[in-house]
């Protein structure tokens, strides 16, 4: 769906992060896991981000400023106006849980991981998260995954905030009531996750993209299954999909 959006709200909630709450007079509710595409002012390719939030006309999006396109996306002021495509990508299965999940986020692979944690819990299921971050200065989300989740967990990689060292240094990562996992964030750190979790789980990738909606074959990875496309088979794959 294609549409026109007020922005609410874009401000900078962490070392390089803005959090962007946008506003339509339709009804956008968008399931965990998918994204929408930006078209940024001035620039020709849209712009991918996950859906962090969205309620009736209400979207609220995580972004890093990383290039020239988003430093102006960040730029942008309250009342200005934005083109998205909304609705793109497969998301998460939240029916894979029968009762326990763990959610491991890396960076703002945290976002999409919030909205899946709201719909388990809605479900009656138990959900822990582990959410890993460089440094205390990136760390987004922590409230809003504490006041929802049966338990969270903070790693950095420098220490400067909860435990130091990888997302699998967390005490959470090792219990064993889990039946499945759900990830979102770095490849290395996604394939570790993978690897070491002997239970279900799926992963939602992050691919350059230059249409968002599988014209362009540009975002097409190698799966078991042969080449699939992250903007429209994914971005969420199960585990077994992957070619590490």
């Amino acid at each position: 769906m294609k549409d026109d959006f007020t922005i609410e709200s874009n401000e900078c909630v962490a070392e390089r992060t803005w959090r962007l709450v946008l506003l339509s007079d339709d009804t956008h509710y968008l399931f965990s896991g998918e994204f929408v595409d930006i078209a940024v002012p001035g620039f020709y390719l849209r712009r991918p981000i996950s859906v962090c939030d969205s309620s009736e006309g209400r979207i609220v999006l995580y972004y890093k400023v990383v290039g020239e396109g988003t430093k102006a996306l960040s730029g942008m002021a309250q009342g200005s106006r934005l083109n998205l495509l909304t609705g793109l990508g497969n998301g998460f299965d939240a029916s894979l849980c029968t009762s326990s999940a763990l959610l491991v986020g890396g960076g703002l692979g945290s976002a999409p991981l919030y909205p899946l944690a709201r719909e388990l819990k809605a479900a009656g299921k138990n959900v822990r998260v582990i959410l890993g971050f460089n440094k205390a200065s990136e760390t987004v989300l922590e409230e809003e995954f504490r006041s929802l989740c049966d338990g969270v967990e903070i790693t950095t990689m420098d220490g400067s905030r909860g435990i130091k060292g990888l997302v699998s240094d967390a005490p959470s990562f090792h219990r064993t009531d889990y039946d499945c996992f759900y990830t979102c964030g770095p490849l290395v750190m996604m394939k570790a996750v993978c690897k070491a979790l002997p239970i279900p789980g799926q992963l939602s990738l992050e691919e350059r993209m230059g249409c968002g909606s599988g014209f362009c074959y540009g975002c097409t990875v190698q799966t078991a299954s042969g080449p699939r496309r992250v903007c429209k088979d994914g971005p969420v794959f199960n585990k077994e999909d992957m070619i590490w």
